[in-house]
């Protein structure tokens, strides 16, 4: 039987978070061993942000090592830089004329970045389409989301909807898959809010290149409640900092948030965060060694980009033919 393919992308900006990790490349690697997976590396998107030549370079080479880290496996899945597989910024262009004006100032996360920023790039406006381009590329079967992205895909899906009403059954209509422990890691600081590498406060995020010492300051300060006698249990509601810190412990060792509820139970916040500091530092320093054992193999990584460019093309160039070819543009 054909595996359902599955499509998903990481920015080659800044330092990599656990939320990262835990949102993303973890859930890539298990995904691995139910779907043909095809992984971007999304240097494109980066671009809404102005980046330097040597930084966006080595930042690339970064996220490959790392997910590789974490169990991404080339042989299995295709990984590869958008950039490099032109058929990406093709279709966006195609897809720009069957998106409505409306509903891409409806984004939240538009609305969001203009209430911050007046300097809005045309490029910001434009990124739902180009992920919708991204997906539908590779006739998406499955795309793995946390619940912030999901009305970029309900944009991809409705944009597919309205080609294939004018042209037939060209684009696969995607469906989301939702990690319903740890698809939205929050800040340390401010657990109402999602943990981001973007973000200027560097004691909301852990990344996974903090060494212990940091890792011990940023659990110790982070927020939990004055609950007395405190209760160790997940509430996101009344208790979103004890909740976030559940599910980043439950994540790095994989037992049940039911389980680390009872663990803990008639236990304090400072025994609590001992236990997370502990197990964090272990899990990221295993990490790291990984990351650091193929970071330090240029030439291996650059095979990787090469082979992955090859293979994703191959996909691509199906999906653009059909589209140049039922709207007239293969004459």
């Amino acid at each position: 039987m054909k595996k359902k393919i599955v499509f998903s992308g990481i920015q080659p900006t800044g330092l990599l978070t656990l939320g990262n990790y835990i949102g993303a490349l973890k859930q890539w690697k298990k995904l691995q061993k139910k779907y043909f997976c095809i992984y971007c590396i999304a240097d494109l998107h980066s671009l809404t942000i102005h980046q330097k030549k040597n930084i966006l370079n080595k930042n690339i080479l970064d996220v490959l090592a790392m997910c590789l880290a974490c169990g991404i496996n080339p042989e299995k899945s295709i990984i590869f830089i958008q950039s490099h597989v032109p058929q990406h910024s093709q279709l966006n262009w195609i897809l720009n004329c069957f998106t409505n004006f409306g509903e891409i100032k409806r984004m939240t996360q538009f609305k969001e970045k203009i209430f911050l920023n007046k300097n809005i790039n045309v490029g910001l406006f434009n990124y739902p389409i180009l992920m919708a381009a991204d997906i539908l590329l590779y006739q998406t079967n499955k795309v793995p989301v946390g619940k912030d992205q999901i009305q970029h895909i309900e944009l991809a899906r409705d944009i597919a909807y309205r080609f294939n009403k004018i042209y037939g059954n060209i684009f696969t209509i995607p469906e989301k898959i939702l990690n319903y422990n740890g698809s939205c890691i929050m800040s340390l600081i401010n657990p109402n809010k999602k943990m981001s590498k973007s973000d200027t406060n560097n004691n909301n995020i852990i990344s996974l290149f903090d060494n212990d010492s940091i890792i011990k300051q940023k659990i110790k300060n982070a927020v939990t409640d004055s609950n007395y006698p405190p209760i160790i249990k997940y509430d996101f509601k009344n208790k979103p900092g004890i909740s976030n810190l559940l599910v980043i412990l439950s994540n790095i060792t994989e037992f049940s948030i039911e389980k680390l509820e009872k663990d803990f139970q008639n236990k304090n916040y400072n025994s609590f965060k001992e236990s997370i500091v502990i197990n964090l530092c272990l899990f990221l320093n295993k990490l790291r060694k990984k990351y650091f054992f193929y970071r330090k193999n240029e030439k291996y990584l650059k095979s990787i980009i090469t082979n992955g460019a090859e293979k994703a093309k191959k996909y691509a160039n199906i999906t653009l033919k059909k589209v140049y070819n039922v709207i007239g543009l293969d004459i």
